[in-house]
């Protein structure tokens, strides 16, 4: 089991009987440090502090118990952010009507890149209304390669 996945499935124990939820679990490589970060979020409102200091602690006693992880890394729990990441089909319903951007493997229509609004998700298509043009593309929910919420911050 990759540690991402142990890590993910001790956060969702640890969440459990919470209004908290896990977003993502990533372990990298950034330069010559390891990195292990853990997204949460309130579905019912913001992710504090004190939330975040809560499970960094107990997860970082419990990753000291069990000490699968041999090199050394940093611990970052945190709220996924403004511009979070969509991962698995509820988030594409959940989100309908935001801003998103959305890179696929390869092109459709001749572009990798889409920003628009999300429409939602029927089966296994994507529905995008583009910011460019105001036209709707369907995108097949197998060919995203990353998603994620797109803030757009317009001057006043």
């Amino acid at each position: 089991m990759k540690t991402s996945e142990r890590v993910a499935g001790r956060v969702e124990t640890m969440l459990s009987g919470e209004d908290l939820e896990l977003v993502a679990v990533d372990y990298v490589k950034e330069g010559s440090e390891r990195v292990l970060r853990v997204f949460i979020e309130n579905r019912e409102g913001e992710v504090d502090l004190e939330d975040c200091e809560r499970i960094s602690r107990g997860l970082s006693d419990w990753l000291d118990e069990e000490d699968f992880i041999s090199e050394s890394y940093i611990l970052e729990v945190s709220s996924p952010g403004l511009e979070r990441p969509l991962r698995g089909r509820e988030d594409f319903s959940r989100f309908a009507g935001e801003n998103v951007f959305i890179r696929t493997y390869a092109p459709i229509e001749d572009k990798k890149e889409f920003t628009g609004i999300l429409q939602g998700i029927d089966d296994d298509t994507v529905e995008v209304m583009l910011k460019e043009n105001g036209k709707r593309v369907a995108l097949p929910y197998s060919s995203i390669a990353k998603a994620r919420l797109d803030v757009d911050f317009q001057l006043e």
